[in-house]
């Protein structure tokens, strides 16, 4: 089999690369004033300008050509298909079948899943019922004001980032809390404000066993039983999102409120699953809903939309264009809405954990895969790291993204924030020469010297490549489509780099070394037989405590 970095697809990519990179993009929009309009394109609320990109239709044709090479379209449609693409595991991916609003079927090994899905988001409907109306009591008669979601990594960074979204659509009476670190500082400031008589905790692992989110569930059971309830009254106040039921049972939950979970669902993807029951929660099951039709829309733009106007195609290629021929590193998300501020956060998950690999299905691979994903909320970045995106000497592509309408905010506050969004690319992408920044400084009182060195210090290269997310307003159907194109932005470049985007093996070693490390800590007698300097930390610990 031909290497990627072999092939013809690559080979031209890397030719146009290195013309491109003497060329400006500054020279590519006075000369073609429908730049923009030419590089744009909208799909399920949302419009995605990348016209200040270092492309021509020649490299775009190029990206196609490699996309194509590398069986892009057959492997979108094993995915949906529920064919086993997760080789590793020997798993069906299939996320995408829990916002499948098409009526129909979805087969995992012959068996159609949709009826027990649709079942699932049924019970996640009467569930949220029950406790905004009211019915649901807890044990003394109050009714549930609290609720404690307890999770790690996707069950409890898709909960907490989508329900922070959409604060504008929160219900009133009911106040959602998410934990998921193991330091005991964080559950014990939230449960240290309730009351446990009005109290929820939803406990979300597949396994029922994950470490953190097990202790920390446990605390919150000693913190009921401490308070005055008693182990009865377990089944009225902890519910769980899991697949071993034995074990919720045992622990004291209601078998009826145990909500499943499948290993054809990975946990960055599980927020569309009853992992997803603390937005329902937050926001009511209609807006709820509402996300999941959204993604749905956005994996229909996928299967149907040809590539030079499918939004998650577009960003995979232009991220791939970055990273294997211009040397990226890394990958800045800049949300200009507070309310989406975590978002950088979650996509950080879903794209390092899947496409942070070394190996394919043949063996090593030798070009760079997953970059770096970061960011912050506009404007603050623009007052820290921005500096590096504008003059530092490595290429960061970044993605800005700006609802185009917010609720509760005056005119002046939000055409604020969008004039430094669309400045912000602007400046990117034209820079400022030395012989502008020479000229400014003409009548200021210096002499030739200084305003040489000044100039030199004051020049923006420019040329440094963003896209432009713009939504009407960020409301629970556009979040959703947003999420589903990451998604599938992520499983396009994995497509393409031949990695399997939906295993985690790193992940997995660092939480067997760390359960071998716990019992080293926990059994200060047990001799150490670890590094030297693992060894060393284990008895610091054992000393202090």
């Amino acid at each position: 089999m031909t290497s990627l970095s072999t092939s013809p697809a690559w080979s031209t990519l890397a030719e146009l690369a290195s013309q491109i990179k003497h060329q400006h993009m500054r020279d590519w929009f006075a000369q073609d004033p429908n730049r923009a309009e030419k590089y744009t394109t909208s799909a399920c609320g949302i419009t995605l300008d990348y016209s200040k990109n270092l492309i021509t239709d020649e490299v775009l044709d190029a990206l196609q050509t490699l996309a194509k090479q590398q069986q892009l379209g057959a492997k979108r449609n094993a995915m949906f298909a529920g064919d086993i693409i997760n080789y590793t595991e020997q798993r069906a991916v299939l996320h995408t079948a829990l916002r499948n609003f098409s009526g129909k079927p979805v087969y995992v090994d012959g068996v159609d899943v949709m009826p027990e899905v649709l079942a699932t988001q049924d019970k996640i409907q009467a569930f949220t019922h029950a406790i905004h109306s009211g019915e649901h009591k807890g044990y003394t008669g109050k009714a549930i004001k609290q609720i404690v979601s307890i999770g790690i990594g996707g069950s409890f960074l898709g909960p907490k980032i989508m329900s922070e979204a959409l604060k504008p659509y929160w219900v009133s009476g009911v106040k959602v809390h998410f934990v998921a670190n193991v330091d005991g500082c964080h559950i014990h400031d939230v449960l240290s404000q309730l009351d446990h008589e009005e109290t929820l905790i939803v406990m979300s692992s597949k396994s029922f066993s994950t470490q953190e989110t097990l202790q920390n569930t446990l605390t919150a059971k000693d913190w009921f039983l401490s308070a005055g309830g008693k182990q009865e009254d377990i089944a009225k106040h902890f519910i769980a999102v899991s697949s071993n039921i034995k074990a919720a049972t045992d622990f004291g939950m209601a078998e009826e409120n145990i909500f499943p979970m499948w290993d054809w669902v990975g946990g960055r993807y599980s927020l569309w699953s009853a992992i997803g029951l603390p937005i329902a929660l937050t926001m009511g099951y209609d807006n709820y809903r509402q996300l999941l039709e959204g993604a749905y829309a956005m994996d229909t733009h996928f299967i149907e939309a040809p590539v030079e106007q499918n939004l998650p195609v577009l960003l995979a290629l232009l991220g791939v264009w970055y990273v294997n021929f211009f040397g990226a590193q890394s990958h800045v998300l800049l949300p200009y809405y507070h309310y989406l501020r975590g978002f950088p956060a979650y996509v950080q998950q879903l794209d390092m954990e899947s496409n942070g690999k070394g190996v394919n299905e043949h063996g090593h691979v030798d070009y760079a895969t997953g970059p770096v994903i970061w960011g912050s909320e506009g404007t603050n970045g623009q007052h820290s790291f921005h500096q590096l995106i504008h003059q530092g000497k490595v290429l960061i592509p970044a993605d800005f993204m700006l609802p185009l309408r917010v609720p509760n905010q005056n005119d002046t506050h939000h055409a604020m924030l969008a004039s430094n969004c669309f400045g912000q690319t602007q400046a990117l992408m034209q820079g400022k020469t030395y012989q502008e920044c020479f000229a400014d400084l003409e009548g200021k009182g210096l002499d030739e010297d200084t305003r040489h060195t000044l100039a030199q210090h004051k020049t923006m290269p420019g040329n440094k490549p963003s896209n432009t997310l713009l939504f009407e307003q960020l409301d629970p159907h556009t979040l959703g489509a947003l999420v589903a194109m990451y998604e599938h932005k992520v499983f396009v470049q994995g497509a393409i780099w031949g990695v399997n985007s939906f295993d985690q093996w790193g992940v997995e070693l660092g939480k067997v070394l760390g359960n071998q490390v716990l019992d080293k800590l926990v059994n200060k007698q047990d001799s150490l037989s670890f590094d030297s300097s693992t060894n060393q930390l284990i008895s610091k610990f054992r000393s202090a405590n």
